[in-house]
């Protein structure tokens, strides 16, 4: 049987944040399945291990699958860690009182008795995933983590060779009567600066255009205002990828769309770029 290089297999309490892990392992690469049936551990395994992309495999098991806690444990030992040597058994947990609580929040039934107060079911689950709990190479205790933490934490233990968290920058500059784009982290208004569009032989060009920039180069506020907004955003960038955010979207508007707007994000994100930033510049409406 074809199996791959790496696996790793999350379980833990529900309500602990596997999902979180689950997310953090894809983007680092990992083939990943929540929900797996144990029946079908095996059968998936093989599949994917044909797979170029899927040397590195995530899958998520827990209580949702029927006798999880009586069938898990011989077939982890038996099963898995025979087929792949390679393995990591991730167990997570947090206190009663944390686990109550974001049941709560999230007003979803717990899977171990939805008949149940949420604090006994809770009490339930940690007795029944003893065994389970015991074969773990790593436990981690998410009461105290918010989800950056613990996408930090992850990341940190696991420490994957050749990896390096990475952050797309988006510049995108738009037209005010066009609407705001949804999708923003920040938002700039450079409608103050003068409006090429009211000189004749501006108004056909763009902010891409030098004529334009020039233009825009004399005004006397633009040169300061463009390095405090280089500024801000450039202290701004590692605050955002220090908490492990994987986009960041920041819009520059003016009137149009079509000429300062332009001018000033085209320049941003060229000098975003330069500092080392993986940048992608969308102008959306410079060419209405």
């Amino acid at each position: 049987m074809q199996r791959p290089d790496y696996l790793v297999i999350i379980t833990g309490l529900s309500g602990s944040g596997k999902s979180y892990v689950q997310s953090t392992l894809e983007d680092l690469g990992f083939y990943c399945s929540d929900n797996l049936p144990i029946a079908l551990i095996e059968p998936f395994l093989e599949e994917v291990a044909s797979h170029e992309k899927a040397n590195r495999v995530c899958i998520v098991v827990d209580v949702r699958t029927h006798d999880f806690a009586s069938i898990f444990p011989t077939f982890y030992r038996e099963r898995i860690q025979k087929l792949v040597p390679n393995s990591v058994l991730i167990f997570l947990e947090a206190n009663d009182e944390v686990l109550a609580r974001r049941y709560s929040e999230t007003r979803r039934p717990h899977p171990m008795a939805k008949d149940l107060p949420v604090v006994e079911a809770i009490r339930r689950e940690r007795a029944e995933l003893h065994e389970v709990k015991a074969l773990a190479n790593m436990v981690l205790d998410t009461s105290q983590f918010s989800v950056h933490e613990l996408k930090a934490e992850v990341m940190k233990r696991f420490q994957l060779s050749g990896y390096e968290v990475t952050m797309l920058v988006t510049v995108i500059t738009f037209g005010f009567k066009y609407q705001t784009p949804y999708n923003l982290d920040l938002l700039f208004d450079v409608r103050f600066l003068p409006n090429p569009h009211f000189v004749e032989e501006l108004r056909p060009k763009t902010g891409l255009d030098p004529e334009v920039i020039e233009y825009l180069a004399q005004q006397p506020s633009y040169e300061e205002f463009y390095q405090r907004l280089y500024d801000f955003v450039s202290y701004l960038a590692p605050q955002y990828k220090k908490e492990m955010k994987s986009y960041l979207t920041i819009g520059i508007g003016c009137t149009g769309g079509k000429h300062r707007s332009v001018a000033i994000g085209e320049r941003l994100g060229n000098d975003l770029l330069k500092a080392g930033y993986l940048v992608e510049i969308v102008h959306r409406d410079c060419r209405r």
